[in-house]
């Protein structure tokens, strides 16, 4: 099984955004295999709080207007030190870089595929992806 297509369009919509908002080191996994509640996740980071919201105010809007997608749970926004946005198909994770190299979700995820994004999305971070390498 894979991500359905769907899926995948929420994804590169939701990975566009975050560029968009200069988020760093944005990946997304294919976990239909492993996980029956999604069938993709979109991994990001941001260097501060006001970043995390930034980033996650872009991506509801173009998910809303470009695909009609709301999210059905949003978690985590008093903190704003890791925000998830659930869209049923895809989870994003929006998270300041100190708690995504504590959480590392990567490591959990490394065996799942890793879902190609557009090269633009992580254009501005030098050498592309650090952390979402899928070496993790």
């Amino acid at each position: 099984m894979t991500a359905s297509d769907r899926a995948t369009r929420l994804v590169r919509l939701a990975a566009e955004a975050a560029g968009d908002k200069l988020a760093d080191e944005i990946l997304a996994y294919d976990v239909s295999d492993q996980l029956v509640i999604t069938d993709a996740f979109v991994l990001c980071s941001a260097a501060n709080d006001r970043q995390v919201r930034a980033i996650v105010d872009e991506i509801e809007k173009r998910l809303r207007e470009e695909a009609d997608a709301k999210p059905v749970r949003r978690e985590g926004e008093r903190e704003g030190r890791w925000i998830l946005l659930d869209y049923v198909d895809v989870i994003v994770h929006v998270q300041h870089e100190e708690e995504r190299a504590f959480y590392a979700l990567e490591r959990l995820w490394k065996d799942c595929p890793v879902i190609a994004l557009p090269e633009s999305v992580n254009a501005h971070n030098s050498g592309g992806p650090r952390l979402g390498s899928p070496r993790g």
